[in-house]
């Protein structure tokens, strides 16, 4: 069955939130970086796995009434599971940079910001990285600017790290106690060659590598009908694009 790169990011995503050798996932936020994530949640949802999702840019339902200071006092408290993070750059330890690039405070490229970032990252039981895309700009040797630190160092408390990073052309898991990352699956089409000319940062290979495995019809099924339901109020250009789906007018 034909599908497009976003449909296979969110399935990829959706079976890293499944992943029975993570720490479980009942309740997850979803930030509005991008709506691949969050059909990534619905997908877990609709396919009835008993997941409390907080959706923290939906337009209505949005369980937060004080913003995110709420959502900063669950995940202090351990509350909040899994929890999503990009970055301006991406290095090979996991640091995130959304700061800017050049000397502090980011004199040259200026990214969003780094707001709750780093707290999320050290309190949260796992966090998926994620960013389409992938080139030596994005994904560096080490970030200018450290903004959520991927590793800490000993005596220092955290609940969890990245348990892996999905780009658009493949997946890398993380090993917090090596503080690298290695290849465990490549986008079809690509090649390990490929991923290392457009990587800046070191990883492993380890045996053969699989290709990302393709989403099945149930789930392109669940994408395109109810969850692209649940997204089109908050997602419409998304789901304009992606499912050819346009909201009511």
């Amino acid at each position: 069955m034909d599908y497009n790169t976003e449909e296979l990011l969110a399935v990829t995503l959706a079976r890293l939130i499944r992943d029975p050798s993570a720490p479980p996932a009942r309740h997850i936020a979803v930030g509005a970086a991008s709506p691949v994530p969050a059909a990534a949640c619905w997908l877990v949802a609709k396919s009835g796995a008993p997941v409390r999702l907080s959706l923290l840019h939906k337009r209505s339902g949005n369980p937060f009434t004080e913003g995110t200071r709420e959502l900063f006092d669950l995940t202090g408290q351990g509350r909040i599971d899994l929890f999503f993070l990009g970055g301006g750059q991406i290095d090979g330890q996991a640091n995130l940079n959304l700061v800017g690039t050049g000397e502090w405070p980011g004199k040259g490229v200026r990214f969003p910001g780094s707001f709750g970032s780093a707290f999320m990252y050290m309190m949260t039981h796992r966090t998926i990285l994620f960013r389409e895309e992938h080139s030596p700009r994005v994904l560096v040797d080490r970030v200018d600017n450290i903004s959520a630190l991927g590793i800490s160092a000993p005596g220092v408390f955290r609940r969890g790290h990245a348990q892996a990073l999905v780009t658009g052309r493949c997946v890398f898991q993380f090993h917090p106690d090596r503080g690298r990352f290695s290849l465990q699956s490549l986008h079809p089409g690509e090649t390990v060659e490929d991923i290392r000319a457009a990587t800046g940062f070191d990883f492993d290979v380890e045996g053969d590598i699989p290709f990302t495995p393709a989403p099945t019809a149930e789930e392109l099924a669940l994408l395109r009908g109810p969850i692209c339901d649940e997204m089109l109020e908050t997602y419409p250009e998304f789901c304009a694009r992606v499912f050819n789906r346009k909201a009511a007018a």
